[in-house]
């Protein structure tokens, strides 16, 4: 709720990673005002005097009914913060379940790790007239987002092509730091391919080693899971527990996720109940 009390900020950001973002440093600084506004905000939390426990790893959630207490290592030491409310963030990815819906192709991200629809310069996919602009289409940030927009309306509109000049300049600035930001924030291992005993798919109650047993026994991708364990066919659809699949078993194959693929989204997009579906057909019945 607005106004409580943080108590303490637990990053998990390794080390290691901030030596490899600084390659990207100097694309970065021509998205300068996103390093000034990284700076302010880090300041900020700084004055506010909260906690702050970086490189953290091995992060565990305890409690009975709900969360009670967060352990993790942090600084070679074992940590125990008492807690009621428990903030989990490993980064933001697209939301490919439209895309994927309509067949479209999708490439790998490396960096990102997540999938993307392919598109070309004016974010048009191989459906003539379906685009995809903003975070949908791989994470950019609000400013790049609507500058993707703008030019896919102005593809729409057929309008003169130097009137996207401008607009490709500008997102050409605004993405100068994203690799930095992919690098600097990659989750560490731990998060993309979790412990055996880590809950994968929650609707279906599928574990990560259980996944890997799949492996073990012939499974090559994340549709073939679905046969051997439900993985992925719950009320969220996959949403939630997709990209992990697909992380264990590109880890286990020794391939890239790229290589495995992605679940096949099945209609609708989200659960529907019978009521709504009912409610549709009373729509579409001839009157009285």
């Amino acid at each position: 709720a607005a106004g409580a009390r943080i108590e303490a900020i637990v990053e998990t950001t390794p080390a290691r990673n901030y030596m490899a973002a600084l390659a990207y440093l100097p694309r970065a600084l021509r998205a300068a005002d996103y390093l000034r506004k990284g700076i302010g905000m880090t300041a900020a939390l700084r004055r506010a005097d909260i906690p702050w426990y970086k490189g953290a790893h091995g992060l565990q959630a305890v409690g009975v009914d709900r969360v009670e207490v967060l352990r993790f290592t942090a600084g070679g030491k074992p940590r125990e913060l008492a807690c009621k409310t428990l903030l989990l963030h490993q980064g933001v990815i697209p939301n490919v379940q439209i895309t994927r819906s309509l067949r479209l192709d999708h490439d790998w991200h490396a960096m990102q790790r997540a999938w993307r629809p392919r598109l070309d310069e004016w974010g048009e996919t191989k459906l003539a007239g379906v685009f995809v602009a903003g975070d949908g289409a791989g994470i950019v940030g609000a400013k790049a987002s609507a500058i993707q927009g703008r030019l896919a309306a102005l593809r729409v509109a057929d309008a003169p092509a130097g009137e996207a000049a401008p607009l490709r300049r500008a997102l050409v600035r605004e993405l100068a730091i994203r690799p930095f930001l992919d690098r600097l924030y990659r989750p560490a291992r731990e998060f993309l391919r979790p412990g055996d005993g880590t809950i994968v798919c929650r609707c279906e109650e599928v574990s990560a080693g259980q996944i890997r047993d799949h492996v073990r026994i012939g499974c090559l991708g994340p549709n073939q899971a679905k046969a051997y364990s439900r993985a992925g066919m719950g009320p969220c659809q996959g949403r939630v527990c997709g990209l992990t699949v697909s992380e264990i078993i590109a880890d286990a194959r020794g391939v890239s996720p790229g290589d495995v693929g992605y679940y096949r989204i099945r209609p609708p997009i989200k659960p529907v109940t019978i009521g709504e579906l009912a409610m549709l057909a009373g729509e579409d019945a001839p009157p009285d």
